[in-house]
């Protein structure tokens, strides 16, 4: 039945819709390359943090296997849904960045229990915005949530960049050799896509970045010792942290819950344009959040942060056309293994930056577009035009300068300064609320 909210839209035929199945081999294939394109981003938060905690090597690799498999079981909900728990939609979790800094600082002042306490209540917190979400659903139209996820894409755009020329840290950062590699990478991707047809055009990503691991290799990229050094089994052990509970820390981490639920608006609205040209349904975004605050509860338990709906791979359906929820199952089953068998992880986590940011510059422009066409489905009059140009010259202003908030209190600091994304999603909800709609718009 077509949706209701998808009229005067254009529609998008996708290659395999929501409920169709790809051939096995190709699900698999076009389920590792979803895994690819969030493999990176899901283990990073969790590295970023515990180094700062002081963790030992033990812990870190712990708490890596944890993230895989709680992104992968996750993800397993959201593509096949338990009751109300679930969007239906190929929603692909990982941790989530957005929580990063906040973390950081409850770390510092309550340990690490303090950040699990504080993000199972969020997720309960989350979960409950969910069940309601009907009745606020008016605050999260598409131009709010297409402004969004323009400025996640845009975001997103400098980190491809930063794996493009070799990984922030590398100490051949910016080097010939990784230019051309990521060059070869992104230039695979496109040759693929737009000159071929059937499996090498939907798998383009996943062809080319194999492709830029294989090439890698020869140039001295790639050290296999990560992989020979890796256990064969890990078994996640709930609760090994244990939690503590905070009023402070809890309050902050509830702001990062709201701001990451209008995230998951507009990457489920995202994946619903960009692979057919529809707004998504009440009840596939209900479902979404509803499981995206179950799993960061779920995450909580099973010792690592919260998870979200990963809008790089909003970027692979639109770019690739696939909308099978069969691929993400398939996708978050490889998840799961590479959690519990830490070999078949660590050769992912040995790919050299650049291959993997050869194909992020598409995938992570891509999600931008994708907020451009969803901010274009209501219409660019002057009210829309000025709420997504405040919302943006805020959000991307303060999150490239947040010196410039020096000044506030440090709670303050760590919500507003860390990212333009929470910026300008305050910007777009309350401008949209109290700017008087058009009559061309009513």
């Amino acid at each position: 039945m077509e949706d209701k909210s998808a009229v005067g839209e254009a529609q998008i035929s996708p290659i395999y819709n929501v409920n169709e199945r790809p051939p096995l081999g190709m699900s698999i294939a076009l389920g590792i390359q979803h895994v690819l394109a969030m493999f990176v981003g899901n283990i990073t938060p969790v590295i970023i943090i515990t180094g700062l905690l002081g963790f030992g090597i033990e812990d870190k690799t712990f708490l890596i296997q944890c993230c895989l498999v709680v992104a992968g079981i996750v993800s397993l909900v959201q593509a096949n849904p338990i009751g109300p728990v679930g969007a239906k939609l190929p929603v692909i979790m990982g941790t989530s960045f957005t929580f990063v800094p906040t973390s950081i600082a409850i770390g510092k002042q309550f340990g690490y229990a303090a950040i699990l306490g504080a993000s199972f209540i969020g997720g309960i917190f989350e979960t409950v915005l969910g069940a309601f979400l009907k009745h606020l659903k008016k605050y999260f139209p598409p131009l709010v949530t297409g402004t969004v996820l323009l400025t996640i894409g845009l975001s997103l755009i400098p980190t491809g960049i930063n794996y493009f020329a070799g990984g922030v840290g590398a100490s051949d950062f910016g080097s010939l050799s990784n230019l051309a590699l990521g060059t070869l990478v992104l230039v695979v991707v496109l040759v693929l896509n737009q000159y071929t047809k059937g499996v090498t055009s939907i798998s383009s990503i996943l062809i080319a970045i194999i492709v830029g691991y294989l090439v890698a290799i020869p140039m001295g990229k790639v050290s296999f010792a990560p992989v020979a050094e890796a256990g064969w089994l890990t078994i996640p052990v709930p609760m090994k942290y244990g939690m503590s509970f905070h009023w402070s820390a809890i309050l902050a981490m509830l702001v990062c819950y709201i701001v990451t639920t209008v995230e998951s608006v507009g990457a489920i609205n995202g994946i619903t344009h960009g692979g057919a040209g529809r707004e998504a349904t009440e009840k596939e975004v209900s479902g979404g959040i509803i499981c995206d605050g179950l799993g960061s509860t779920f995450a909580a338990l099973f010792n690592t942060l919260p998870n979200t709906t990963f809008n790089q791979n909003v970027g692979i359906i639109a770019f690739s056309g696939v909308m099978s929820r069969f691929v993400v199952t398939c996708g978050a089953v490889f998840l799961i293994l590479a959690g519990l068998f830490p070999k078949l992880g660590a050769v992912i986590a040995v790919m050299p930056p650049s291959v993997l940011g050869g194909a992020g510059v598409v995938m992570f422009s891509m999600v931008a577009a994708t907020g451009i066409k969803m901010i274009g489905s209501q219409g660019l009059d002057q009210r829309n035009l000025l709420i997504v140009a405040v919302s943006l010259g805020l959000g991307l202003g303060l999150g490239s300068v947040p010196e410039a908030l020096s000044q506030l209190p440090e709670s303050a600091q760590l919500i507003f300064g860390s990212s333009g994304i929470v910026v300008a999603c305050l910007a777009a909800l309350i401008l949209n609320i109290i700017f008087p709609q058009s009559k061309e718009g009513m």
